[in-house]
């Protein structure tokens, strides 16, 4: 559909320059990766326990920082992911670190079939992911056919409460402010700025360049969805703002589903 074409060329429009605005050189970022990589995976790593010699691909890894932090815990990483400058960053990032790294590009609704032989111990998804999406369906079936049997889904993403209903404002505790603005049934697409553009240093020569359609779905749909395909869903987690224990106190951010097939 056109929506997914704009958000592909949204993220072939400026993704390299704004990581290397983000996180530096691949040689920069990799060092503070080598120095803790179970920080930067945070509490995921809780729920996938010890990854050495797991399989694991990472549905729509970005910049390959998550894929290199479990790569240099010892586990085998392939990223699929349908941009090609996020590839760029993830290959020189995982070089720099000093490990393997496998980057598909391919939209995850049209992996290569030799991928979905149900070989993989861990399919993990992170944070920006289901928004991407007008039908969850066929990409949970995508996770199924990935994982063998037993495998598990971790999947982390921003909590619909605080996507589609309650918008906040301010940055300190005293001036923060929440309001409930939104519909948390809205099935609209919404065009947002890319979410790599706030690193940008200047605005493109096409600001519609870095424009993407989404579509955010409620928590109800999502469990659904996963549950649909077969997966049994072994947690769900309703998170706070994990880096402030004063802003946002009381509201969930995030959540995390663990499924297993």
């Amino acid at each position: 559909m056109q929506s997914s074409e704009q958000n592909k060329n949204a993220w072939n429009s400026g993704a390299y320059q704004s990581w290397l605005n983000r996180f530096g050189t691949p040689a920069e970022a990799a060092e503070k990766i080598k120095s803790d990589p179970r920080k930067r995976l945070g509490i995921a790593l809780d729920h996938m326990g010890d990854v050495q010699g797991r399989k694991i691909i990472n549905l729509m890894g970005s910049n390959g920082n998550k894929a290199v932090a479990l790569a240099l815990l010892g586990a085998s990483l392939t990223v699929a992911d349908f941009s090609e400058e996020n590839r760029q960053y993830a290959i020189e990032l995982a070089q720099a670190a000093g490990v393997e790294l496998r980057y598909i590009i391919a939209d995850v609704l049209q992996m290569p079939e030799e991928e979905l032989d149900g070989s993989y111990d861990i399919v993990f998804m992170e944070f920006g992911i289901l928004h991407y999406f007008t039908d969850l369906q066929p990409l949970f079936e995508v996770v199924r056919r990935l994982l063998q049997p037993g495998g598990r889904l971790i999947l982390q993403d921003f909590h619909p409460i605080s996507t589609k209903l309650i918008s906040s404002r301010g940055t300190t505790a005293k001036i923060r402010k929440h309001k409930v603005d939104g519909d948390y049934f809205d099935t609209s697409l919404v065009e947002k700025e890319v979410s790599y553009s706030k690193f940008s240093e200047s605005a493109p020569a096409d600001e519609q360049q870095q424009k993407v359609y989404l579509r955010n779905w409620t928590l109800g749909e999502i469990v659904t969805s996963v549950a649909a395909t077969g997966l049994v869903i072994k947690v769900l987690e309703e998170l706070p703002n994990l880096s402030s224990d004063v802003f946002d106190k009381g509201i969930p951010k995030t959540f995390t589903i663990v499924a297993e097939r």
